[in-house]
This record gives structure tokens, sequence and C-alpha cells, in this order.
């Protein structure tokens, strides 16, 4: 049991490492879409990781096009302020792509319009907040998917 967590350009080193180190305890594979804001050695990714990087199953992709081409037939959620539907009434499915979008400005406009049946938020109740952390965000998604997938007894494809 676990997800595809797919960051699209991710900026923030820090928060990358620490959505590695989830995806390693949630049993996850982390997908990163360049161009990324950092280099893969920075020494902030590691750090924010701990020695558990080495572990993490990270793929890198040049860019959204390529990963699309590779995954275009997966199950697909996307995560974002923008989100129609909240997240709880999302149908997770073991071994599904959650994707989310950078820490300045969130997924592309034209991915966001190509999938709004499968756009997500994590609802925010105050109106002097417009978005969480992404490594915050990634660890409610996930976590509530794996709290689904159990009540659900992961009989999903």
């Amino acid at each position: 049991m676990g997800f595809n967590i797919v960051l699209v350009e991710p900026e923030i080193p820090n928060n990358t490492g620490n959505i590695g180190r989830l995806s390693l305890a949630s049993g996850s594979t982390l997908h990163l879409i360049g161009p990324l804001g950092f280099e893969i050695t920075d020494t902030r990714l590691k750090r924010a990781g701990l020695d558990y990087w080495q572990h993490v199953d990270v793929r890198i992709y040049p860019n959204l096009a390529a990963f699309m081409a590779i995954h275009q037939d997966a199950h697909f959620a996307f995560l974002s302020s923008k989100g129609t539907q909240p997240h709880y009434d999302m149908d997770y499915r073991d071994n599904m792509f959650l994707v989310f979008g950078k820490e300045s400005t969130g997924l592309p406009a034209d991915l966001l319009a190509q999938h709004p049946d499968r756009l997500y938020q994590i609802p925010i109740f105050s109106e002097h907040i417009r978005s969480l952390n992404l490594a915050n965000a990634v660890s409610i998604i996930v976590y509530d998917g794996l709290r689904s997938l159990r009540h659900q007894g992961a009989n999903t494809q």
C-alpha cells in the first residue's frame, strides 16, 4: 500500500527532503518534475531527508510533458488551493498519483483546466491563509489516503 507523490517543479529543498522522508515512511514513490529549484545534491535536501534519502524511491523527469507521457493512463488526483472538491471526497486508490505544484504558484493553470474532475483542495478555514506548507499538505493527503485505503481494505486499483 502506498502512493506516487508527484512534485511539479519544487522550489524549496527542505520541503522536498521532508517529503522524501514521508515517501519512505508511507511506502510511496517520489516523482520530481523539473525544472527543480535546487540541485538534487543540495545539502539542505539531504539534511531534511536525514540519512533516509538514499533509501527513497525517487524518479526525476525533465518536465511535466515527459512525466505525463509516461504515466498518461494512471489514476491522478491534483491538489491545489484552487481545487473544486475537498480532499476527503477523493477516491483514494493504491498506487494512485497525488500531484502537487510548486511552492510559489502551485500547479500550472492549463493542467488544472485539463482535469477539473480530479482537482482537490485541503479546506482552509481562515481568510488570512492562502495555502499550507507543501510538506504539510503532502503529509495530510498521504496519511488521509492511507487511512482511507485501510478502511476500504485496500480493495482498489
